[in-house]
């Protein structure tokens, strides 16, 4: 890490930290989109920690800020993690299975932004038929 040189620099980085923090407070909009990342023991050792990072960056980088990203317990799908989990009014909750970053960055892309499911991706299987 680089050395503060000036007063700026600090702000520059508790700047960066507020946004980050933005990301993952929830809001009362109608229009929020609510990302839930599975953050159990399961999904942080298949990899949970670098999918949320790569979500929470893809977000900005799309400079969305309609979408609220949130860390859970364990969703019941140990053999799918990462497990994400996206909401929002427009349409119904859709469960994303295997989520590395690179899927990650395209749930943001596709799924939030461009309002269009990842057929690939989508854990369709309920408690009833999981075999």
């Amino acid at each position: 890490m680089a050395k503060l040189k000036t007063i700026e620099d600090l702000k520059k980085i508790r700047q960066a930290a507020l946004d980050q923090l933005d990301l993952r407070s929830t809001a009362e909009s109608e229009d929020k989109v609510l990302v839930r990342v599975g953050m159990a023991t399961c999904g942080i050792a298949s990899g949970a920690r670098t999918t949320m990072k790569a979500i929470l960056d893809e977000i900005a980088k799309q400079g969305l800020v309609n979408v609220s990203v949130t860390q859970t317990g364990c969703m019941g799908y140990c053999a799918q993690e990462p497990v994400v989990e996206v909401v929002s009014n427009s349409m119904p909750p859709v469960l994303y299975g295997k989520v590395d970053e690179k899927r990650g960055r395209e749930i943001v892309i596709e799924h939030i932004k461009n309002g269009r499911l990842l057929q690939n991706a989508i854990i369709n299987q309920s408690f009833e038929n999981l075999k």
